[in-house]
């Protein structure tokens, strides 16, 4: 039996947004993000999963998830706006979930697509039922959750190291 510690990967997308001419990094949510962002945080309350960290991209659509989201959890988890994640791409995504200290044990990170939906799909390795290929198909729409579960250190996470073992999505 391992005695390393099983760690668990939140991945949320922002929930819908306005559409706008203007700076992409300034969008805000659409009304209908307004709404499914607290359901998203409900569901994740309702999950058991207590991040201890959140990462969570600097543009206004994600800050405004995570702050309606997060005011649904039991516990505020320490939240860092990482730069990094605005336009990141699968690599800089993983490099980002390499430095986490090992101290954490559950995290959660707040993003964009096409960002978290390839994380989520490169991280899973395997998955329980039918939930890879749900998650495929459905796109990675806004305000859905993948919960990617698996061992070792943070340092170690790369392609297939994780079991998906939620998906979760508002209207799918």
């Amino acid at each position: 039996m391992s005695s390393e510690p099983t760690r668990r990967i939140v991945i949320l997308r922002h929930a819908k947004a306005e559409w706008s001419d203007g700076d992409d990094h300034e969008r805000p949510l659409a009304d209908r993000g307004r709404k499914d962002a607290p359901v998203a945080g409900r569901w994740l309350a309702g999950s058991g999963i207590t991040p201890e960290l959140a990462l969570c991209s600097t543009s206004a659509r994600t800050r405004e998830t995570w702050k309606l989201a997060v005011s649904e959890l039991p516990e505020r988890p320490r939240t860092v706006y990482e730069d990094r994640m605005y336009e990141a791409s699968l690599g800089e995504l993983i490099a980002v979930l390499n430095e986490v200290s090992d101290e954490v044990q559950d995290l959660i990170v707040i993003g964009h697509n096409p960002g978290m939906h390839a994380l989520a799909d490169a991280l899973a390795g395997e998955s329980d039922g039918d939930l890879l290929p749900r998650m495929n198909r459905t796109g990675f729409p806004t305000s859905a959750i993948a919960v990617l579960a698996f061992t070792g250190s943070w340092k170690a996470v790369e392609h297939g190291v994780g079991r998906l073992v939620a998906f979760w999505a508002p209207h799918a």
